[in-house]
C-alpha cells in the first residue's frame, strides 16, 4: 500500500539515457545474447527500445502487464492484459521493465513466460528497489530507499494523477496547487505541466474551476 505522501523523482531524458547505456552495458559484459528481447508495457517500453539500440539487437517485442496506474496508485491485481504474440519455445529471453518495485509485475510477467516453455529468462530494469521481492538479472542502479520515480514517457500521466490528488477535500488556484506539490511529493514542476493536467481533468470531468479556483468533483464523469 502505497501511502498518501511520499517522495518522488522526476527523472530528466538525460539521466534515463545514461541509466539505459548503464543497463546496456552490464548485459554485454555478462556476454547474454538473448534470441529475442520483450519489453514489459507499458513501462518497459521505451527502455526495452533504447537498450536494443546500445545492444544492436533487433528482435525486439512485448507483452502488457497491469498493475500500476496513474501516480502511484496500485491497481488491486497484477494480471497479464495482452499476451505475447510470438513463439518463444526453446528461445532464451530477455526481459525488460523500467523499474522492480513491489516485484510483482516482474513475477507475474515470468510465471507468465514460463509457460510457454523459452529455455532461458533473463530479467532486466533500469532501478532496482531494494524492497522488491524479485530481483532482476541486471539493473542499472539500485535503490536502497523507497520513492516514486516518475520517468519521462509518463510525466504528464502521473502528474494528472498528483494534481487530482492535492484537490481532494479543498480547492486551489495553480500556485497553491503547486505549493502542494511540493509538499506532499517534494515533486517540483514547471506551471505549465501544471496547466496542462488541470486541462485534462477539466475535459474528463474531474475537476470543475470557478474563477482561479479549481475543486475535485465528487460525482466525476470519469
Amino acid at each position: 500500500m502505497v501511502p498518501d505522501t511520499f517522495i518522488c523523482e522526476l527523472m530528466s531524458w538525460e539521466d534515463f539515457a545514461v541509466l539505459a547505456r548503464n543497463l546496456a552495458l552490464r548485459i554485454k559484459q555478462s556476454r547474454f545474447r538473448p534470441d529475442l528481447v520483450i519489453a514489459i508495457g507499458r513501462g518497459g517500453y521505451v527502455p526495452a527500445r533504447v537498450v536494443c539500440d546500445f545492444l544492436l539487437h533487433e528482435m525486439l517485442t512485448s507483452f502488457k502487464v497491469e498493475h500500476w496506474g496513474m501516480a502511484a496508485e496500485e491497481k488491486p491485481s497484477v494480471n497479464v492484459r495482452f499476451p505475447l504474440a510470438v513463439d518463444i519455445r526453446d528461445k532464451t529471453v530477455l526481459v525488460i521493465d523500467d523499474v522492480t518495485d513491489t516485484g510483482k509485475t516482474m513475477g507475474v510477467a515470468i510465471s507468465y513466460l514460463r509457460g510457454l516453455r523459452p529455455r532461458e529468462i533473463r530479467t532486466a530494469v533500469l532501478q532496482h528497489k531494494i524492497s522488491s521481492s524479485f530481483r532482476p538479472d541486471y539493473f542499472a542502479r539500485e535503490e536502497k530507499e523507497w520513492r516514486w520515480i516518475i520517468y519521462p514517457w509518463a510525466v504528464h500521466e502521473d502528474m494528472v494523477g498528483f494534481v487530482g490528488n492535492v484537490l481532494t477535500g479543498t480547492s486551489l488556484n495553480e500556485e497553491s496547487i503547486m505549493a502542494a506539490l511540493m509538499e506532499r511529493y517534494r515533486l517540483s514542476v514547471p506551471l505549465s505541466d501544471i496547466r496542462d493536467a488541470l486541462e485534462d481533468l477539466l475535459g474528463m470531468g474531474r475537476i470543475s474551476r470557478s474563477g482561479s479556483l479549481y475543486t475535485l468533483n465528487r460525482n466525476p464523469a470519469l
